[in-house]
């Protein structure tokens, strides 16, 4: 079998609400079952708790931490990602549907998507129907 290569982009502000209950290695469980992970970034922004930016560290995450918002530096890595030919399969887990155009790119350059929402409840349909396939994880 012929693994693919994996980008897995996470939307810390938007997976890790606690209505949601995301866990860092049930969605890299989840990315795994498309290939091997080449990228696996979690974007946190300043708000975020030193216990939650050490936890996606030791659990091999690169941190992006961002002054404001995360959703244009997690969209410019995922077009940046798409266009440089870095994985073969992209896959974002949020519940924004502000990367849907990003998702369509990748799309449009030949990449796999897949959309892991934060649960059913977090799920946005938008984006969901964008990409090639969407993984909704189980909430509280």
């Amino acid at each position: 079998m012929e693994w693919k290569s994996v980008g897995l982009l996470i939307d810390g502000p938007n997976c890790f609400r606690e209505e949601f209950d995301c866990d860092l290695d049930e969605l890299r469980e989840v990315a795994l079952q498309y290939g091997r992970l080449v990228v696996a970034r979690c974007y946190l922004d300043s708000y975020a708790p030193p216990g939650l930016i050490q936890a996606a560290e030791s659990r091999g995450f690169e941190t992006v931490i961002t002054s404001g918002d995360v959703d244009v530096r997690l969209a410019v890595d995922a077009v940046e990602i798409a266009v440089n030919g870095t994985t073969e399969i992209l896959a974002i887990a949020s519940r924004d549907m502000d990367f849907k155009p990003a998702i369509e790119l990748a799309s449009r350059y030949g990449l796999k998507t897949v959309v892991i929402a934060p649960s059913e409840h977090g799920k946005s349909e938008g984006l969901a129907k964008s990409a090639h396939e969407t993984i909704v994880l189980n909430s509280k």
